[in-house]
């Protein structure tokens, strides 16, 4: 039912325009004499229309609408001024103020009513519309939605894809997205952006797809030219991704490119460095090292996590971004918490009785290269 709040001193008045409302079919009179009341009653007062005398004490007219006008709630609301006054800067003021029509008294019964009807229908229109356009945005955040999930479920899809060509990729990639994702959280990054890093990180080998099984596959340390064959992976990920018009399928695509560049410019594929590379690939990195060192391959036996901290540590401002290290370190206690909670049984090393950095071997170097 549409609600006519009335604020009129004199009650006879007010009385009578109440009548009037009451004639109007689902319309509701809501009566107060004294302006201070109608006041005091914000901001729990609700009103469709506003219909207010000019001439009030305490507040007149003008005074209380912009008083109302003070409530957001308030502001888009109709309002319409009573006056006996014919003066024009009276009128201006109250145009000023908001008001949108004016009745003189002695107010004739016939164009109330019509210009309540108006009002009516023009407020009925209004609140249709507004009711419309919040379904149209409603239904645009349901297609948004439907649309980022299945962007996510095509990332799941390939990652697993991926997992088929090396059995070790599918919780490796996942342990990353969550690193990564705890890291960016740490470098101060917006938590929409942290959670697509989360969501296109693992992409970050899907490349490997593309490197023959020979080399990818091989045990041993890769001979020169094998290295660079599997450096291939980052350039042949990025293409797979980068045409895509998905915003989160391109930010794995960056991811793909950079994560094995370098602080110093000694990386791969393009040789960047510092700020050259994308802040989303310096993270992956860092996390992509992190899983790495502490995860047993077939070349090399896992680190402990006191060990990776401290080389992770002693390369940062060479290999890795010193900002990105400092980030990592505040995030190690929710790192640390994933890395248990999706544990490889014996494959990773919780603890510090495994082989440290300086007696690894040379295979460290390529666990960190590839």
């Amino acid at each position: 039912m549409m609600r006519i709040l009335l604020v009129d001193d004199n009650k006879t008045n007010l009385t009578f325009l109440g009548k009037l409302v009451e004639k109007l079919t689902g319309c509701e009179p809501v009566l107060f004499e004294n302006p201070v009341d109608v006041l005091t009653a914000m901001p729990a007062l609700d009103f469709d229309i506003a219909v207010i005398d000019f001439q009030m004490p305490a507040y007149n007219g003008v005074e209380l609408l912009g008083e109302m006008r003070r409530f957001e709630k308030y502001r888009s609301k109709p309002v319409v001024f009573v006056t006996a006054d014919g003066d024009g800067a009276v009128r201006m003021a109250a145009l000023n103020a908001g008001a949108i029509d004016f009745l003189t008294k002695p107010v004739s019964p016939l164009e109330f009513q019509a210009r309540m009807r108006n009002l009516v229908a023009l407020v009925d229109a209004q609140n249709k519309l507004a009711d419309k356009a919040e379904w149209l945005r409603v239904e645009v955040q349901k297609a948004v939605a439907e649309l980022r999930s299945r962007e996510e479920e095509i990332i799941d899809r390939l990652t697993i894809a991926a997992s088929y060509k090396d059995a070790e990729t599918a919780k490796h990639t996942k342990r990353v997205g969550l690193y990564s994702e705890a890291i960016a959280l740490s470098y101060g990054l917006g938590e929409e952006l942290c959670n697509d890093i989360r969501l296109a990180s693992p992409m970050h080998d899907i490349g490997k797809v593309a490197i023959p099984d020979a080399v990818l596959l091989k045990k041993g340390k890769l001979t020169e030219q094998e290295f660079t064959t599997m450096q291939q992976h980052t350039i042949a990920g990025c293409d797979i991704l980068r045409e895509s018009k998905s915003s989160l399928l391109q930010l794995a695509a960056e991811i793909a490119r950079s994560h094995h560049e370098r602080w110093d410019g000694q990386g791969y594929p393009f040789r960047l460095s510092g700020e050259a590379i994308p802040l989303a690939g310096r993270i992956v990195a860092l996390a992509d090292n992190f899983d790495a060192l502490t995860t047993a391959r077939p070349y090399k036996p896992a680190w402990s996590v006191e060990q990776t901290v401290a080389h992770i540590r002693e390369r940062a401002g060479t290999q890795f971004d010193p900002g990105c290290v400092e980030a990592f370190e505040r995030a190690l206690p929710s790192i640390l918490k994933t890395m248990l909670d999706n544990i490889d049984g014996p494959t990773l090393a919780t603890d510090a009785r495994l082989p440290s950095a300086t007696n690894a071997g040379p295979n460290v170097c390529f666990a960190e290269a590839i």
